[in-house]
C-alpha cells in the first residue's frame, strides 16, 4: 500500500494505491481543527485501509501555515550580530500599497526585548573580521531561560558566506540550555538578505514545538494502528522528506498541502500530452493556482506569508512552489462591505460550521450555497449523500445579500459565483499573464471539490486550451503526493561576474552541494543509483536587484559553457521581462536541486466496454449559467459517461465528491484515462 494523506481547511483527503491491484482507493472527512491528526485517522477508517502493508506514507497538512498565521507557535528569542538587532522591525522600505496611508508594517514575531545582540562579524567574503564573543551567547541564553523563552533563533550577518559562528553559538546554547530548540539561519538557508534570512530562521523556530508534537502524535496514531515508520511529510518545494526532516526544519512545509497538485497537474501534462498547463484548487477555504511550463512547476525563494496589496507579509526565504492563494473557496463568506459593495471571503465558514447549507449552525451566504441555489449542486448527493444540504437553509442565508440589492435570490446568488469567478480569473492571471505567459497556449487542470465547478466559466473567460478535470478531483492534491520524489534544495550565495569567474570554481561549488545532498539522501535512506541533481543559478545585469533562474549544464565547467549560460540567461530575462541588455552578467546564487527518486504509481486506462450515454444519464434540472439563463440540463453520472466522445452542453455531470458544470456553448469528453476535457465551442 501506497498512501497519501492531505488536510485541507474543511476537509481531510485521502488516497492510497494498492500495488497487487493497481487500484486507487479515496476517503474523504471533515477536517478536525482541535486535533488535525483525528481526521487523518478518521478517513484511513473509513477507507477500510489494512494499515500494516502500508510501505509508503506522505502528508501533507496545514498545521505550519495554521500555527503561524494564527500565531499560535512557540515564545521565541533571536540572537543576532551587534547592530542588527532591528533588522525584523525595519523590514524593506518599498511598500506593496505605496498611497495607503493607513500602511502599519508587519509585526515581528519576536518582541524587541527578546531580541539580543552579541560581538562577532564576518563579512560577505565569509572573512572573520571579529570573533565570536561567546560571553555574549551565555549571557543570552541564560536569560532566555530565566524568560521562559520555548524556542530560539540565530541569525548572524553574513553567515551564508561563513556559518562558523552560528554553529558555535548553537553548540554553547544547547549546551546551557539543552532542553530549548534551535535554529541556526545557516541550516535553513545560505542564502544572501539579512531581513529575509532573519524572518526565515525565526519563523521556523516559532513552528518548532508545534511540528515536532503534531508529527510525534500522529506518528504515534499511526504506529498504533499497525503502520511501520515509513512516514513522510509533503514540502513546498514540491518534494517530499522524511517526517525527521519535518521536524528539524518544519518552516518547509509550510505550504505543504497545496504543492501535492501543482505536481499532480505537471503528471498530468505530461501524460496528455501538455506540457504547459495551470493548476486550479478549489477547495472548501481557498483557491489556489500556479503555472507548470515545460512540465517544470515554478519555484521561488520569494514566497511571503499573509502578503496583501496593502501589507507587506512576512518572507521565508526557502524554495516554495510559486502558489497565488485567494480566499474563495466553497466555504467563503459572501457579505456586503460599508461602502455597500458585495465581497466574497477571505473569511470561510470552514469545517465548523460550514455552509449554511450543511444544516450545521451556519447562517452566513457562502459560494456553496450560491451554487446549490443555482441548481449546480445536487443537494441530495453532496459527498455522496453523506451531507445532505438544506435548500431553504442556503436561501435563508442568502436572504440578506437580495436584500441589500433590491433582487432576487437566485440572482443574488448568481452575483456571489461570479465574483468569486471573477476573483479566480485574477489568481489565474497572476500566474500566467503576469510572469508572460499566455494562457491560450495552456490548458487548465481543476480539481478540489469545487474546481470542476468553476472550471467551465473560467476556461471561458480565460480562453485557456481547455480545461481537463482529472479523475476524484476532490482528493487530486492527494493523489498529487504519491506522484512526488523525495526532494532538497540547497541554494548558496556567491555573487560574481560571468565574464571573472573561473569555470571550475562553478563546479567546485556545486560538487560541494551535491556531497552534502548525498549525505542527506543517504541518512533517508535512499540509494546512491536513485538520487538525481539539476543544477540552476540566479543571475542578473550588472546593476540590478532582480535576477532569472537559469539551468546549468551538469558535469565538469569550461570556459565554452559560459557563453552557452550567458545566451540562455538572455533568453529567459527577455521572456520575464521583454528586454536584454549587451551588458556585464553576474551570477548571484547556486542551486542545486536532489531528488530521491521513489518508485511511483502507475495511471491504468479505464475499461470502455458497456458504457453509453443513456445509461449515465440521472434526470435534469434548472441549472443558471449565468449570462445564457436558465437551462433544463441533463445530469449525468461521471463513471458511466462513455469514452472518446465529444459531448455538447449544457450538461452537468456528478460524482460523490464533486460536480462538473458544462455551458452551453462547451463541449465535453471523457478519455481513456477517465479525465475530463472542457473545451469552448
Amino acid at each position: 500500500m501506497r498512501v497519501a494523506s492531505d488536510i485541507g481547511g474543511t476537509f481531510t483527503d485521502l488516497v492510497y494505491l494498492d500495488e497487487s491491484t493497481g487500484d486507487f482507493v479515496v476517503g474523504k472527512s471533515s477536517t478536525t481543527p482541535k486535533n488535525f491528526a483525528l481526521g487523518v485517522i478518521d478517513t484511513l477508517k473509513k477507507a477500510k485501509l489494512d494499515v500494516g502493508k502500508t510501505k509508503f506514507f506522505v502528508h501533507g497538512s496545514t498545521i505550519i501555515i495554521n500555527a503561524l498565521t494564527e500565531r499560535k507557535g512557540a515564545k521565541t528569542g533571536l540572537i543576532t550580530t551587534r547592530g542588527f538587532r532591528d533588522v525584523l522591525e525595519i523590514t524593506r522600505a518599498n511598500r506593496p500599497d505605496l498611497y495607503n496611508m493607513y500602511y502599519t508594517k508587519p509585526k515581528p514575531f519576536v518582541p524587541r526585548q527578546y531580541r539580543l545582540e552579541v560581538q562577532e562579524r564576518v563579512n560577505y567574503k565569509g572573512d572573520e573580521l571579529e570573533p565570536l564573543n561567546e560571553a555574549d551567547v551565555k549571557k543570552a541564553a541564560q536569560y532566555f531561560k530565566k524568560e521562559g523563552i520555548e524556542a530560539i533563533a540565530v541569525c548572524f550577518l553574513h553567515s551564508y558566506a561563513n556559518p562558523s559562528h552560528e554553529r558555535r553559538c548553537g553548540e554553547l546554547i544547547r549546551q546551557i540550555a539543552p532542553g530549548i530548540p534551535v535554529t541556526l539561519s545557516c541550516e535553513i538557508t545560505q542564502e544572501w538578505r539579512e531581513y529575509e534570512r532573519t524572518n526565515t530562521a525565526v519563523l521556523n523556530s516559532y513552528v518548532l514545538n508545534t511540528a515536532q508534537h503534531y508529527l510525534d502524535n500522529l506518528e504515534g496514531n499511526l504506529s498504533d494502528m499497525g503502520m511501520a515508520k515509513v512516514y513522510h511529510v509533503m514540502q513546498s518545494n514540491g518534494g517530499t522528506a522524511t517526517f525527521e526532516m519535518g521536524k528539524r526544519a518544519p518552516i518547509n512545509m509550510v505550504e505543504s498541502g497545496p504543492v501535492g497538485g501543482v505536481i499532480g497537474t505537471a503528471v498530468i501534462g505530461k501524460l496528455i500530452g501538455e506540457p504547459n498547463a495551470i493548476s486550479l484548487d478549489v477547495g472548501g477555504t481557498t483557491a489556489k493556482t500556479s503555472l507548470v511550463a515545460g512540465g517544470n512547476p515554478r519555484i521561488t525563494t520569494e514566497y511571503k506569508i499573509e502578503w496583501r496589496r496593502d501589507f507587506a507579509g512576512y518572507p521565508i526565504l526557502i524554495p516554495t512552489v510559486d502558489i497565488v492563494e485567494i480566499g474563495a473557496g466553497g466555504g467563503s463568506i459572501a457579505w456586503v462591505d460599508a461602502a455597500g459593495a458585495l465581497r466574497v471571503g477571505p473569511v470561510s465558514a470552514g469545517a465548523d460550521p460550514g455552509p449554511a447549507s450543511y444544516g450545521w449552525g451556519g447562517d452566513k451566504p457562502t459560494v456553496t450555497d450560491a451554487n446549490v441555489l443555482a441548481g449546480r449542486i445536487n443537494p441530495d448527493y453532496f459527498l455522496g449523500g453523506e451531507i445532505p444540504l438544506k435548500v431553504d437553509v442556503a436561501r435563508e442565508a442568502m436572504n440578506p445579500v437580495a436584500k441589500a440589492f433590491n433582487i432576487g435570490i437566485e440572482e443574488a446568488a448568481m452575483g456571489v459565483i461570479r465574483l468569486a469567478d471573477s476573483n479566480m480569473v485574477n489568481a489565474l492571471k497572476l500566474v500566467s499573464v503576469r510572469r508572460g505567459y499566455d494562457p491560450r497556449e495552456f490548458i487548465m487542470v481543476a480539481f478540489g471539490g469545487g474546481g470542476a465547478m468553476h472550471a467551465g466559466a473560467l476556461t471561458r473567460e480565460l480562453k485557456v486550451k481547455k480545461a481537463v478535470i482529472p479523475t476524484d478531483p476532490a482528493v487530486f492534491s492527494a493523489w498529487g503526493m504519491l506522484m512526488t520524489d523525495l526532494r532538497q534544495d540547497f541554494i548558496k550565495t556567491l555573487i560574481s561576474r560571468t565574464d571573472q569567474i573561473d569555470p571550475a570554481t562553478i563546479t567546485s561549488f556545486f560538487a560541494d552541494m551535491e556531497k552534502q545532498a548525498l549525505d542527506l539522501m543517504k541518512e533517508q535512506n535512499i540509494a546512491e543509483n536513485q538520487i538525481k541533481f539539476q543544477r540552476f543559478a540566479d543571475m542578473r545585469y550588472m546593476g540590478q536587484e532582480h535576477t532569472v533562474k537559469v539551468p546549468i549544464p551538469s558535469g565538469r565547467l569550461e570556459k565554452k559553457h559560459i557563453p552557452h549560460i550567458n545566451e540562455r540567461f538572455h533568453k529567459l530575462h527577455e521572456h520575464s521581462y521583454t528586454f536584454r541588455l549587451d551588458t556585464v552578467v553576474e551570477l548571484v546564487n547556486y542551486h542545486l536541486t536532489a531528488f530521491g527518486i521513489v518508485k511511483k504509481p502507475e495511471l491504468h486506462k479505464i475499461d470502455k466496454g458497456g458504457l453509453n450515454l443513456k445509461e449515465a444519464l440521472k434526470g435534469e434540472r434548472s441549472v443558471n449559467f449565468d449570462e445564457l439563463g436558465f437551462h433544463k440540463s441533463p445530469i449525468y453520472e461521471r463513471d458511466l459517461l462513455p469514452t472518446g466522445k465529444k459531448f455538447s452542453g449544457p450538461m452537468v455531470i456528478e460524482e460523490p465528491a464533486s460536480t462538473t458544470v458544462v455551458f452551453p456553448d462547451q463541449k465535453v469528453m471523457r478519455d481513456e484515462y477517465g479525465f475530463l476535457h472542457i473545451e469552448n465551442t
